[in-house]
């Protein structure tokens, strides 16, 4: 390892400063590019959907008394909103039905964060006369995403704050410098800005709060602002993450940037996301995958099953590993493995309406949550997901056991892109939109390098526009 990362002038912000101003579209892998468009279709997707999530009318009429302007589209809706407003609502629809893709090794959703502020700046810019390029978008959220990942992956420590909150808006930072076209400098002070506006705490996600998505969007929000005000000539601290009071001090207290700085840009990390098939937790993917296999293999039915057990790490134990509780919040049952576990026995499957209204309380779901156990194994790496061990015991004394190391969705384990198309509908479909705009924004996406202006994207989101 080089000797650079120990010298005392190493500043591991500016590395990531100058990846971000020295990268050009060319630089992107096919790879890349591929992902890029995957998972923008799919975040758009999400946030369509998530107009479906509770409360989203009061929050819009909220954010909308902070001041006028018409400047972006608020997904799946009829207005426009300042951009920053606009960067906040549509993170909180995105994370909220918790379908959106997840950088695994970094425990962050970057996408959630990035898009909705990125999305919202191509639009502010085309009214400016100054329109973003497809390609430009791609670019940005190829590095928003590389900033947000090294960021996360680096840490070794508990989590204690909301990955994809606090990572998130670094990056959206480096997102919208690079739509800006920043040099290293003004991207350092812009970095030192948002590491003043940095916020997210695991509580909500402890208690299944609504605040849990809705600090996805406060960092989007705020990266817009370090940028606005960057570029204003604000300046913001330098040593962001290994000052003295910098983020890998006081939000995580240990890293390893040497082994992951070393793969900034080989390969994208974009290309390393994983899809989410189920709108649950990540952590609780691995049991909904077991259940679909055992299933398939062995023909049984909910009420043929005497018990299941997962042996998980210590973050999936952490952070899934929740009692099942009778009447729990929409976010606490979608990051319980007892309650998915359950509707994915009776159901087949896990989709958004196994978290809504009366089935939050259905006692045969409750029934046969209490059927499954959750226990911590020896894997000493605090952020691990995998492996998990799943083993399913049936009355007639069948007994299904597997590692599952890889659960569907995983870069591994990709979704094919039918079944991806197949998401993306379905909650273009629970978002109440038109299904041939689905189809426009499809192709839209496939070609999205060719498109001169990416702001023109929005067209499709807005309901308003096809009215």
């Amino acid at each position: 390892m080089s000797d650079r990362f120990s010298a005392p002038d190493f500043n591991p912000t500016r590395d990531l400063a100058e990846l971000v101003a020295r990268s050009r579209f060319e630089d992107l892998s096919p790879q890349a590019v591929q992902s890029a468009k995957t998972f923008l279709l799919d975040t758009l997707g999400c946030g369509v959907a998530g107009s479906s999530a509770p409360k989203v009318d009061a929050l819009v009429g909220a954010v909308s008394a902070w001041g006028a302007g018409e400047q972006a589209t608020v997904w799946g809706e009829t207005r426009k909103i300042p951009a920053p407003q606009a960067a906040l609502i549509n993170g909180y629809q995105i994370h909220a039905l918790e379908w959106d893709c997840v950088h695994e090794p970094a425990v962050v959703h970057p996408m959630a964060t990035l898009i909705p502020a990125l999305i919202a700046h191509t639009e502010r810019r085309a009214e400016a006369g100054r329109p973003i390029d497809g390609k430009g978008l791609l670019l940005a959220l190829t590095l928003g995403v590389e900033i947000a990942a090294m960021i996360g992956a680096a840490s070794k420590s508990v989590m204690r704050f909301f990955r994809p909150a606090t990572c998130g808006g670094f990056g959206v930072v480096a997102g919208l410098g690079s739509m800006e076209g920043l040099d290293a400098d003004t991207l350092m002070h812009a970095f030192g800005i948002q590491y003043g506006q940095t916020s997210g705490t695991m509580q909500a996600h402890v208690e299944g709060s609504m605040l849990l998505g809705l600090q996805v969007g406060f960092n989007g929000r705020a990266g817009m602002v370090s940028i606005d005000l960057a570029r204003a000539g604000a300046t913001g601290p330098q040593q962001v993450l290994t000052g003295l009071y910098g983020y890998y001090k006081l939000f995580e207290s240990e890293h390893d940037i040497p082994t992951w700085w070393a793969r900034l840009g080989a390969p994208w990390q974009i290309t390393r996301l994983s899809h989410k098939p189920f709108p649950s937790g990540r952590l609780t993917h691995a049991v909904v995958d077991a259940i679909q296999q055992a299933r398939a293999e062995l023909g049984f039915v909910a009420d043929d099953v005497v018990s299941i057990a997962a042996s998980v790490p210590p973050l999936t134990h952490r952070l899934v590993g929740r009692p099942d509780v009778p009447d729990p919040a929409p976010n606490y049952a979608r990051l319980c493995i007892p309650y998915v576990s359950a509707v994915t026995l009776l159901d087949g499957t896990c989709e958004p309406e196994a978290f809504a209204g009366a089935r939050l309380r259905d006692p045969r779901v409750h029934e046969l949550a209490s059927r499954v156990s959750v226990s911590l194994d020896d894997n000493p790496d605090v952020n691990a997901l995998w492996p998990q061990q799943i083993d399913i015991t049936l009355r007639d004394g069948r007994r299904w056991a597997r590692r599952i190391d890889t659960p569907i969705g995983h870069p591994d384990n990709p979704l094919s892109r039918e079944r991806h198309l197949a998401k993306f509908r379905k909650c273009w479909q629970i978002g109440g939109l038109a299904a041939d705009e689905a189809e426009a924004l499809i192709a839209s996406v496939d070609t999205l390098e060719s498109l001169p202006d990416a702001s023109q994207l929005t067209r499709l989101l807005s309901r308003g526009a096809r009215s």
